[in-house]
């Protein structure tokens, strides 16, 4: 390993820790339990290699934002034999016709968002004999340009699924705030899902454990309001390289 290759090894190492330590102060700070909210280390767009380290550390959920990529990583850490006990979450947008690779192939997909992927989903998920964990993505800040569910469709997607998508179950709810990064302005984006949680919860019976919602600049406040996952890559895994066309 040359000079340069340990300094990014050591670099990873020093963000990994840091971000436990502020999450185990957020949760300390909630009045929370020690495991009562898990990291999502987001992995998007850096190598098999980053992940493979992050995960000799101790982290064993990565989440992934593209279909191909996250599957394309998952075989090369595979054949490397250094797939271990990493677990993956789907966090990024799933197109229905894309149903088919992800059905079954992640512990959690956090972007179910309308009655079409569900229907998909779950007639992939029969044809392989298997389940698949979801949690809504809901559009609290009602932005026209991002993917989720508005509020008010919500629990017509969440009957639909408890009625006719037997293989799909349903976790909880996932959502980004309307500005990256906003630390505590976030927190009542975070207040609402949350809310919006506990309602459907009455309405529907289901027990819905799970918020994924909280990222790399808001995590601690997303804490506060109830996270059970928070989502971090760049304080991580540092910045992003360039996605290739």
């Amino acid at each position: 390993m040359d000079q340069a290759q340990a300094s990014d090894d050591r670099e990873l190492r020093i963000r990994y820790l840091s971000v436990l330590e502020r999450l185990e102060n957020a949760v300390c700070r909630a009045g929370r339990k020690a495991g009562d909210v898990a990291l999502v280390a987001v992995s998007k767009l850096h190598p098999a290699g980053a992940v493979a380290k992050v995960a000799g550390m101790g982290q064993t959920l990565f989440g992934e934002n593209y279909v191909q990529e996250a599957l394309e990583k998952r075989a090369e850490l595979a054949q490397a034999g250094l797939a271990g006990d990493v677990r993956w979450h789907m966090i990024g947008h799933v197109q229905s016709r894309k149903a088919a690779l992800v059905a079954g192939a992640f512990d959690m997909i956090h972007t179910l968002d309308s009655v079409k992927l569900a229907d998909e989903l779950n007639r992939r998920c029969l044809a392989r004999d298997v389940f698949q964990n979801c949690l809504v993505e809901v559009n609290v800040g009602g932005e026209a340009q991002k993917s989720g569910i508005d509020p008010q469709e919500l629990p017509r997607l969440a009957v639909h699924v408890l009625e006719s998508c037997p293989r799909l179950r349903l976790q909880g709810l996932m959502c980004i705030p309307p500005v990256y990064d906003a630390r505590a302005a976030a927190q009542p984006y975070f207040a609402e899902l949350r809310r919006l949680r506990d309602r459907l919860q009455a309405e529907t019976g289901l027990a819905l454990p799970h918020l994924s919602m909280g990222m790399s600049g808001d995590f601690e406040w997303a804490v506060l309001e109830g996270a059970t996952f928070v989502r971090v890559g760049t304080d991580i895994f540092g910045p992003r390289p360039a996605k290739q066309s």
